[in-house]
């Protein structure tokens, strides 16, 4: 998907879960690109029939199994989505982190004669 694409999915998504704003578009605009970054270099890895280990030649001539730099990078642009996502109150943890804040903001209590005059008394 191309950032245009993630980023209506991400408000899609924000906005079933009650957390998007429009405040956050420049937060969803980074998100959008790092999963664009994400599938592309996803998309290069898989053509090229990734492999998870490559081998690697040191100075002295021996051959080790190394994990793939593509691999690590993919992981790497996950987590950070991941931290996006969570920020966004798109993941479970992330969600009832934003529903506790909004549900434990503190207001100023009401008098008696507030809460009586709200009833008609």
């Amino acid at each position: 998907m191309n950032k245009s694409e993630w980023s209506k999915r991400i408000k899609r998504a924000a906005n079933e879960a009650g957390t998007y704003k429009p405040v956050f578009d420049d937060v969803i605009d980074t998100l959008a690109g790092i999963l664009e970054q994400r599938d592309n270099l996803q998309a290069e890895f898989d053509t090229a029939g990734g492999s998870a280990i490559v081998y690697h030649t040191n100075k002295g001539g021996s051959t080790n199994p190394t994990k793939n730099p593509a691999v690590v990078l993919i992981n790497d642009l996950n987590k950070t989505a991941l931290a996006y996502w969570r920020d966004l109150g798109l993941t479970p943890a992330g969600l009832k982190r934003l529903a506790d804040n909004a549900i434990n903001v503190k207001s100023d209590p009401a008098t008696l004669g507030d809460v009586l005059k709200n009833i008609g008394i």
